[in-house]
This record gives C-alpha cells, sequence and structure tokens, in this order.
C-alpha cells in the first residue's frame, strides 16, 4: 500500500504589512515565534516573506532566514524626501502564482486590499488556508467576505509577540 503525500501549506507574507500593522497596536511581533505559530498551528511548510531590500539590514535577513523564512527581496526605491519605499505586492502575487502548483492551501498574511484579487483568485479554487491580518480595527474591508478564514494577529498575540 502507497501513501500519498499531502501537497504542503505554503504561507504568503506581506513583512511590511504585518510588521506596521502590529506595531500600530504599540506591540512588537517575534518574528521566530510567528513562524513556528504559521508551521504549527497552520501547518505551513513553507513561509515566504517579502521584503524590501536594504544592504545595511543582513544581519536581519540572515536572522530570518535562520527562523525559517524563505525571503524574496524587493529592492528599495528612495522616493520623496528620502522616504524608502520597498511595496512588495507584485513579487508576493507573482509568487504566489510560481508556486500554485507546489501548495494545497496558501496562507496570505496581510491587510492590505491590493491582495484581494489574490484572495478571490484563490479561494474560488479551493487554495485559501487562511488569511492572517494584522490588525483587527485596521485592514481591508474587502476581506469581511472572507471572515470565516480570517485570523487576526492581535487574537495570538500572547504567542507570538516580543517578550
Amino acid at each position: 500500500m502507497t501513501v500519498k503525500r499531502q501537497k504542503p501549506v505554503y504561507a504568503f507574507i506581506d513583512s511590511q504589512n504585518l510588521n506596521l500593522g502590529v506595531r500600530s497596536q504599540g506591540w512588537r511581533l517575534d518574528f521566530p515565534r510567528f513562524f513556528v505559530y504559521l508551521k504549527d498551528k497552520l501547518k505551513v511548510t513553507k513561509a515566504f516573506l517579502f521584503i524590501g531590500y536594504l544592504k545595511e539590514n543582513q544581519k536581519l535577513y540572515r536572522a530570518l532566514t535562520e527562523s525559517g523564512y524563505t525571503l524574496v527581496y524587493k529592492p528599495i526605491a528612495h522616493g520623496e524626501f528620502g522616504k524608502v519605499k520597498g511595496n512588495v505586492d507584485a513579487e508576493l502575487v507573482l509568487h504566489s502564482m510560481i508556486e500554485f502548483k507546489n501548495y494545497k492551501k496558501a496562507v496570505v498574511v496581510t491587510g492590505d486590499g491590493d491582495f484581494f484579487c489574490l484572495v478571490e483568485y484563490l479561494d474560488g479554487r479551493g487554495k485559501l488556508g487562511r488569511i492572517v491580518i494584522p490588525n483587527r480595527k485596521k485592514y481591508s474591508r474587502f476581506y469581511v467576505r472572507f471572515k470565516d478564514k480570517a485570523l487576526f494577529v492581535n487574537d495570538i498575540k500572547s504567542k507570538v509577540s516580543r517578550r
């Protein structure tokens, strides 16, 4: 008798939205603990973390990689008044489609409405596992229709916050 191997669960994480969404509530996310939560509770086998690339952040990138994340970098642009811009939206959507045949379910970590078309597409094909929203009080209302698949980071704060 052969055992059929289940396709894995992949997470696609908008790091900026996650980080700023949590910080706006006055606390900090412990990224290693968050990875463990994704793995243990949501059965994530691969977590893609989409992040802007700055040469001076090598220590951070190394720590995130050692915690288990697969980093996907976006080159940083300096906008008006020297403001750093590293929008990862296109990269996250593209990678979720590149990897589409490799996962059974996707966990999308964002509250940004720009990903609504992706979430809707995944859901329509039976591939949306969960949408993990960083801030219960500040997220796109497009996601209200996915409330049965929503998980708010606020609700798991004790498990994923920095101590």
